[in-house]
């Protein structure tokens, strides 16, 4: 997989894409990737407690359940009937998903075609790299809180929730060839394609959302490696691999604060 390397005269911070998502039979830890871990006494993580279902579980309760008005009294005659469409495809009772907000949906239908093409959470990059890091000692960190990353999508505008969702159903219709490819993508490196797939139709079809969740949090992870660097030792982080793609990547926003970053 792609990876770059920050250094300064005490420092050094190995950077790398995640997919949160993969097949357990995915051959992907290359002998790179191991002598990065081994090196490295830091991991940082989106968020460092990923595989915590206990504090996800209620904070999906809090910030994605609406009890008052259902899900498809939100949507428009075109949008209902998309939402029905791929429901179906992927066995989901539409009464399941009236009592939840148009974010959550949408997270759902990110999730359920790869659940469904066999690629797996616990198999995903991160969760990897978390699992290695525990066993060698290493201190584990995050960038945001679980509950920050709810409230992402959660305090978005309806309309925004909406464009978000319509955009998911329209991926989720799509099938399972796109999901293949974006895999191969980052498997081999292929940072163009992995751009082309995440970052252009998503800057594109709902530039709101892109400025959000992209350009804004890769804005402020920079800053927080710029303090990193202050330090001295070697660190890795792993971010998803949309955030290290595209014009308005990570790298470029380390690039702004004057932070070389170099491929590895």
């Amino acid at each position: 997989p792609a990876m770059w390397v920050i250094r300064d005269k005490d420092s050094t911070i190995y950077l790398i894409g995640t997919v949160h998502l993969l097949r357990h039979e995915t051959d992907w830890d290359s002998s790179k990737v191991r002598k990065t871990v081994a090196e490295s006494t830091e991991l940082w993580l989106e968020v460092a407690n990923i595989d915590d279902d206990f504090t996800l579980t209620p904070l999906v309760g809090q910030y994605g359940v609406d009890l008052e008005k259902p899900l498809s009294s939100k949507l428009n005659a075109t949008q209902r009937k998309k939402l029905i469409q791929v429901a179906a495809t992927y066995d989901v009772p539409l009464q399941s998903l009236e009592l939840i907000k148009p974010w959550m949906a949408a997270m759902m239908f990110t999730v359920l075609p790869l659940q469904q093409a066999g690629y797996d959470q616990s198999a995903g990059v991160d969760r990897v790299l978390k699992m290695q890091a525990e066993k060698e000692g290493d201190k584990i960190f995050g960038f945001e809180t679980a509950e920050e990353q709810v409230r992402f999508f959660a305090e978005m505008p309806e309309s925004d929730q909406i464009a978000f969702l319509e955009q998911t159903l329209s991926e989720a219709e799509k099938g399972t060839a796109q999901l293949v490819k974006l895999a191969r993508a980052w498997m081999d490196g292929d940072m163009e394609t992995i751009g082309n797939i995440l970052v252009n139709d998503f800057k594109k079809e709902t530039p709101a959302l892109y400025e959000k969740f992209i350009v804004q949090r890769n804005i402020a992870w920079s800053e927080k490696i710029e303090e990193i660097l202050k330090g001295s030792g070697v660190q890795q982080i792993a971010v998803g691999a949309a955030h290290l793609a595209g014009p308005d990547s990570l790298q470029v926003q380390l690039a702004k604060r004057g932070i070389r970053v170099e491929r590895y």
